[in-house]
């Protein structure tokens, strides 16, 4: 083999080895644009989970409509908070912009880029496989017909000297020699034939190679270059753009972080306290000091018929007359009263205010029980002064707010009925009447209603006289005596219901129409009243407060006076011992022949 067909071969296989090193480049870059698409992907994702859980977070603690919460907007603090959730949602949209810009901008651009770069690189290497393949085929013609140029000299030769053989034989006739020189000069002619065809296909090979190595090669290496370098610079720009799309929204995510600073900065905690403050003020007056008593005079005392001690066997106390057995004197109904002991009007007052806070007073109690069951009266009576003045009021603004919808609704069909009236033909005037009865009902409703509840506010901002409440469970020494009245104040723990609620009622139900004892003597002579049926108790109960009784887990009592709708239960375990128990607590049976007779728990 001569040194040209090696060079060439070399080349050749050095060529196709460089095109062999660029493919697994170029494919390498390719892989790394869609690795770093995947990235971006997956960065855009995570902003669009983190908005999500933000504004989740946000709309978790907005407070709900006609809610508690939405009362609590009044203090600063509160509205700081909402302030500070709104911002947080406009944060969330913004994150969410930086998901929407990386994937416009960035994912969908690189996604598309990537199968045009594909495209282009098959069709880079597809011109190079295909000039090397034109030079190959080239090459191996220039072998064949320099082998069949070889080929031929050496026949022409072994003609040659054939024919100079059979011309030298003296026995070999002239035919034959005729003939060997024929053979000789064809195949001379045929040699030529064959070296005229080899030099031009070494011509030719030669143009295309110098053609091949200089021009065409070096022409698909600089697009696979220039390929190469657009892939490096637009990876560059991608990632530019990558951070740019953050320092967008830059601007507005500080404003929403200077909106939570503000937020914080506007509270109040001045304001909030004044805020509770008015918000919880009962209007009630502090308690007067306390009278000196002189117990050095001699006096009569008496113990409370309700204690614990009295009904477990310590020593009890006097036996009422025969027709009021035990009445315990908070809780005998209207017009009626228990007997009471001839004592100072001190002593009772002293027993009063002295009962123990576990339970408070009893009328507390009640209404706690009542507020818990959900049954507070229409007038608000169980809160304190201010509270219920405040309710009232927004329960009138409520109402006027409703009577002016009203009658806006009048002055638009009165109106229309006029339309009717003068153009007959759009309608019938009649078929409005019974839309405006049905509305004026409605606002002499309302007007009712306003003037009930203006009443009530009335009273409570002293512009009317105290009107009597509803009848409740008194003793008649509230009703009938009104020579003597004092004000008993109660002490904080007092104005709480055993749930922890503010049950206080207006002042005017704290005044307490002491009787005179000169008095005492007209109301002995009270009925016992009929067990209407008997009751199991289920739990255990201290009856610590004056007009409750103690009683044992299982113990069976009578009833006497079922409940009222106030949580409680009157029952007598003998003929002097009654007093009330919490419903909750006990099994009641009442008799089948009894008024509204009903098994309840």
């Amino acid at each position: 083999m001569d040194l040209g067909k090696v060079e060439t071969l070399v080349k050749a296989q050095q060529l196709r080895d460089q095109f062999d090193n660029l493919e697994k480049h170029t494919q390498w870059g390719i892989d790394f644009v869609e690795k770093y698409t995947k990235f971006v992907k997956e960065r855009s994702e995570i902003e669009i989970n983190y908005a999500k859980q933000i504004r989740n977070l946000s709309k978790k603690y907005q407070p709900k409509k006609n809610s508690k919460e939405e009362e609590e907007n009044k203090y600063s603090s509160c509205r700081a908070f909402l302030s500070t959730l709104n911002e947080l949602n406009d944060y969330a949209g913004q994150h969410e912009l930086i998901a929407e810009n990386l994937t416009s901008q960035i994912i969908s651009e690189l996604t598309r880029y990537t199968q045009e770069l594909k495209t282009e690189r098959k069709s880079h290497f597809h011109d190079g496989r295909k000039a090397q393949q034109h030079i190959e085929n080239s090459w191996k013609q220039l072998e064949s017909s320099k082998r069949r140029f070889e080929r031929d000299c050496k026949e022409a030769d072994r003609a040659q000297q054939y024919f100079e053989k059979m011309d030298a034989d003296i026995n070999v006739t002239k035919a034959d020699v005729e003939k060997a020189r024929q053979q000789a000069q064809m195949r001379h002619q045929m040699a030529a034939d064959s070296k005229g065809e080899y030099s031009s296909y070494l011509q030719k090979f030669n143009q295309e190679q110098n053609e091949h190595y200089y021009t065409l090669i070096p022409h698909i290496f600089q697009k696979i270059q220039e390929m190469e370098e657009r892939r490096i610079e637009r990876v560059g720009e991608s990632m530019k753009t990558f951070a740019e799309v953050d320092r967008q929204v830059l601007p507005i995510v500080s404003k929403c972080l200077d909106g939570m600073t503000k937020a914080a900065e506007s509270i109040e905690p001045k304001s909030d306290s004044k805020q509770v403050v008015e918000s919880y003020k009962s209007g009630f007056e502090p308690p007067g000091d306390v009278e000196f008593e002189d117990y050095g005079q001699p006096m009569k005392r008496t113990v409370s018929e309700s204690s614990l001690s009295n009904s477990r066997g310590e020593a009890k106390p006097e036996k009422p007359s025969s027709k009021s057995k035990g009445k315990l004197w908070p809780f005998i109904k209207k017009n009626k009263s228990p007997k009471q002991h001839k004592e100072p009007l001190s002593h009772r007052l002293n027993e009063f205010m002295a009962s123990k806070p576990k339970m408070h007073c009893f009328r507390s109690l009640k209404r706690g029980l009542s507020l818990k069951l959900g049954s507070g009266p229409e007038d608000f009576s169980h809160l304190p002064p201010e509270q219920r003045r405040k309710k009232l009021q927004a329960k009138i603004d409520d109402i006027n707010k409703e009577i002016q919808k009203e009658m806006d609704q009048k002055d638009a069909l009165t109106k229309m009925k006029d339309v009717y009236v003068k153009n007959p033909q759009m309608g019938d005037p009649s078929s409005v009447d019974p839309r405006l009865a049905e509305i004026s009902q409605t606002i002499e409703k309302l007007q009712f209603e306003a003037q009930k509840f203006e009443g009530w506010l009335a009273e409570v901002e002293g512009r009317l006289p105290v009107k009597s409440d509803p009848p409740r469970r008194q003793s008649g020494l509230y009703e009938t005596q009104n020579n003597i009245q004092t004000t008993v104040n109660n002490c904080a723990q007092d104005r709480e219901s055993p749930d922890g609620s503010y049950t206080e009622e207006q002042s005017s139900e704290t005044q307490i129409k002491v009787p005179s004892t000169e008095f005492d003597d007209e109301f002995d002579d009270e009925e016992t009243l009929p067990t209407i049926g008997t009751c199991k108790a289920l739990y255990p109960f201290e009856g610590h407060n004056e007009g409750t009784i103690s009683v044992a887990e299982g113990e069976l009592l009578y009833v006497i006076e079922e409940d009222k709708g106030d949580g409680w239960t009157r029952v007598r375990r003998n003929e002097e011992e009654e007093g009330y128990v919490p419903t909750s607590y006990v099994e009641v049976f009442l008799d089948t022949n009894a008024k509204g007779a009903m098994t309840y728990i």
